[in-house]
């Protein structure tokens, strides 16, 4: 069982991002955390196991004050034994926190911080709406590094447009070049709801499938040759630093979402949460609960998420799992290969991991 907590505020909504989230705004953030601690009592007893893994997401978690941080975490640990679980991230951006705040993090049993710098190229960096430069992206690593955070990641994106290829080659040397445990290289997609997907539809912005090709494959060669496991089509790990919370969303573990448009899927049965954070915070003071969509998944359901996302790891999907015939194609083409019982995309078939699921469906 994996645990997910929804933070939904930003100092700036980024364009790119189609994830739910607003600038702080007429809800007090301090009345959030009562919601989210009252929801996860609610809702963490009825689980059939407790959670192995915590993940806060957002939205920007690390904007939340010290004050707040104690309150959440403080009311957390009367529910779980956070020193017991697997992993406990924290999604953080490079102009959110100091040296101080991230003493604060550890010393709250935070395990692994995931830093959302994007890009070290200053004009990239323009484009996305981030807040911090290169400079700023850099000490954060630095600082989590004094405050003993045992694991650091780096995100990073790709294929934006304006980044070059030389660009990307040195950004992600420079994310090498700190020496981080894991890095996220996620090629950027045009999400509805999103200034980025409209730029893209008057024709402002661009998709080229060619430089997400030669862009992914840069960063699968300089990270893989600087130390770095490729354990899923998005994500790079030092020996042994592998994320076990995304590892279970991967391998379809139930999970539990809590937080305003959070999703949770326990046995059959996904519901997702109001996405509207006064929403959440009014249903949940009054029924301690603020989920507003319920479905039952069927085995066939399960069966296809379970393809597309295991299709993503370099374990692959086990051979039952798809059509006899279309696993012969791409083993024909060399965009898979079988090892053992199961069938694992190659370097060639690993970008196209999306249109590869849906032919196997």
């Amino acid at each position: 069982m994996l645990l997910y907590l929804h933070i939904p505020f930003c100092h700036r909504v980024c364009p790119y991002c189609s994830f739910y989230k607003h600038t702080p705004g007429d809800t007090p953030i301090g009345e959030f955390i009562d919601a989210l601690l009252a929801e996860a009592r609610h809702r963490i007893a009825d689980l059939p196991e407790k959670p192995r893994t915590l993940y806060l997401g957002g939205g920007t978690p690390s904007m939340l004050s010290p004050t707040h941080l104690r309150k959440l975490f403080g009311g957390l640990a009367e529910l779980l034994d956070l020193s017991s679980l697997d992993e406990v991230t924290l999604e953080a951006n490079p102009a959110t926190f100091d040296v101080a705040k991230a003493r604060i993090f550890r010393e709250l049993g935070v395990t692994r911080i995931s830093l959302g710098i994007q890009s070290f190229a200053p004009h990239v960096l323009k484009t996305l709406g981030r807040e911090h430069d290169p400079a700023q992206a850099a000490e954060a690593v630095h600082t989590l590094r004094d405050a003993e955070m045992p694991v650091v990641n780096i995100d990073l994106m790709f294929s934006i447009p304006g980044l070059s290829l030389d660009d990307w080659r040195a950004t992600l040397q420079s994310a090498i070049d700190l020496r981080p445990d894991h890095i996220s290289a996620y090629n950027l997609t045009y999400e509805e709801d999103t200034a980025f997907f409209d730029g893209l539809r008057r024709g402002d912005l661009d998709a080229d499938e060619d430089r997400d090709a030669s862009q992914f494959l840069l960063a699968h060669e300089l990270l893989t040759a600087a130390g770095f496991e490729h354990y899923e089509t998005s994500n790079y790990a030092r020996p042994d630093h592998r994320s076990s919370h995304n590892r279970g969303y991967w391998r379809g573990e139930d999970y539990l979402g809590l937080g305003p448009s959070a999703v949770s899927t326990v046995g059959n049965i996904r519901v997702k949460n109001i996405p509207d954070t006064a929403g959440y915070v009014r249903m949940v003071n009054s029924l301690g609960h603020a989920t507003v969509e319920s479905e039952a998944l069927d085995a066939e359901q399960r069966r296809l998420e379970r393809l597309a996302l295991m299709l993503r790891t370099d374990e692959g999907i086990p051979l039952s799992l798809a059509d006899p015939a279309a696993i012969q194609g791409l083993l024909d083409h060399h965009l898979a290969e079988i090892r053992g019982e199961n069938l694992v995309l190659t370097l060639a078939g690993s970008p196209l991991v999306d249109p590869i699921a849906a032919e196997l469906a």
